[in-house]
């Protein structure tokens, strides 16, 4: 989400003028894109507006900024702690950078972190800041009307609202034309994208088709879909078009089905398990990825074992493992003591981690043997004599260079593994 963001902040900036610079060290203007899902998130934000502060101090000119999710949630303690921050942006105010950087040149603290119901950025081409230009994100809603009880989007971040699909599909196919091979379609949950217009309503299903239909060539993932409303019809979708890559990620958050309610999920267990079984027997070849949060208010060792066997159950490819981190104004934080000991989220954690990592290397072991179309994405990041790329399934893969390059399809036969990549030769 961030980087998507960061691009539309840059296509709105070159219109300005600006030009975007890798060295911190040339840059007159400094916008920092903040997140405020997790509490180490935020605390790496103010260790680097400390960092970055000699710069202020040697050039009285430089412009600082904090934009994002931690701009709208902190306004008030950023602009009282850090003096050295000029404007404080919030997600849905970066149409108003022209005016609010004439303010802050003006002397004044600028912030404008009004959230809105319509802005989804519709019409901005953002500038593509990723390296290897054969990958890209394209944002099609903003928002969040989910609740969950441990989570701060909907407050940083407003309620959910769908873009228009001519502009998500124009801006595939520019990507398409500038020689872009993936697209990567983005929501807090894709599966709740709603446009209507004229009478006629385009849910996701219908979405992904079209962006499907701009180019067999072309493949399209999405992310993150929720288990309440992830739908048959979206699995058949995936499975008419081979381009729609064969990978769900699908946070289950915890296996038990009391820590569920609490959390607000609207699903059980069971209901989770339906929807896993769903996809095993719609897309057999499917891998699925999960979110996985350890030491919830109350969590039982009980509660616990539910998680654990669940991970067992589902045989996850890969899952983001968190404990839990209690987030100011949050409904948990209001209502709920985070009453877990430090050291016992932590060995929760460790727990679910390790049962985790035995089942990620199992499902890459099973690949071994087998032939995979990969994209190339560019060079392996230990040698230039190798390449590498991703599965349909989401999985990296590296192989001897052998002429091809970037942006390539290519057939791998799958050699041997480490314990976070696959390795083999061009078929």
């Amino acid at each position: 989400m961030n980087v998507a963001d960061s691009e539309v902040v840059v296509a709105i900036l070159s219109d300005l003028g600006f030009e975007h610079t890798d060295s911190i060290n040339e840059a007159g203007l400094i916008l920092i894109n903040t997140c405020s899902i997790r509490e180490n998130a935020e605390q790496r934000i103010w260790g680097r507006l400390k960092a970055i502060s000699h710069l202020k101090k040697k050039d009285t000119r430089i412009m600082i900024g904090l934009i994002g999710c931690m701009a709208e949630r902190l306004k008030e303690k950023v602009i009282e702690k850090e003096h050295i921050v000029d404007m404080v942006i919030g997600p849905d105010a970066y149409r108003d950078l022209p005016s609010l950087i004439a303010e802050a040149e003006s002397g004044h603290k600028a912030v404008n972190v009004l959230l809105s119901r319509e802005e989804t950025y519709a019409g901005i081409s953002p500038v593509r800041m990723d390296k290897n230009g054969v990958t890209s994100f394209v944002s099609i809603m903003r928002g969040c009307n989910n609740m969950c009880a441990y989570c701060v989007v909907p407050y940083v971040r407003g309620a959910e609202r769908s873009r228009d699909p001519e502009s998500i599909l124009n801006e595939v196919k520019e990507l398409w034309a500038n020689g872009y091979r993936e697209v990567t379609l983005l929501g807090q949950n894709v599966d709740s994208y709603n446009w209507e217009h004229e009478g006629h309503r385009t849910g996701f299903p219908e979405l992904l088709e079209k962006v499907a239909l701009v180019n067999p060539l072309l493949r399209v993932r999405f992310s993150t879909s929720h288990p309440k409303d992830i739908s048959d019809e979206l699995l058949n979708t995936i499975t008419k078009h081979n381009n729609i890559c064969k990978h769900i990620h699908l946070p289950v958050q915890s296996g038990s089905s009391r820590i569920l309610k609490l959390m607000n999920r609207e699903y059980t267990r069971e209901w989770y398990m339906d929807r896993i079984k769903a996809i095993r027997s719609i897309i057999p070849d499917c891998a699925v990825s999960t979110d996985i949060i350890a030491g919830f208010c109350s969590e039982t060792e009980e509660d616990h074992k539910e998680t654990l066997s669940l991970i067992e159950w589902g045989g996850f490819d890969f899952a983001y493992m968190f404990k839990y981190s209690e987030r100011p104004g949050t409904k948990a934080a209001r209502k709920y003591k985070d009453d877990i000991p430090e050291e016992i989220k932590t060995r929760r954690l460790n727990e679910i981690i390790s049962i985790q990592n035995k089942i990620s290397a199992r499902s890459k072991k099973q690949d071994i043997g087998r032939i995979f179309e990969v994209l190339i994405e560019g060079y392996s990041k230990r040698s230039h004599d190798y390449l590498s790329g991703r599965t349909s399934q989401n999985k990296v893969v590296v192989f001897p260079e052998n002429g091809f390059k970037r942006g390539d399809y290519v057939n791998v036969y799958v050699e041997r593994c480490t314990s976070a990549t696959l390795i083999g030769k061009i078929n």
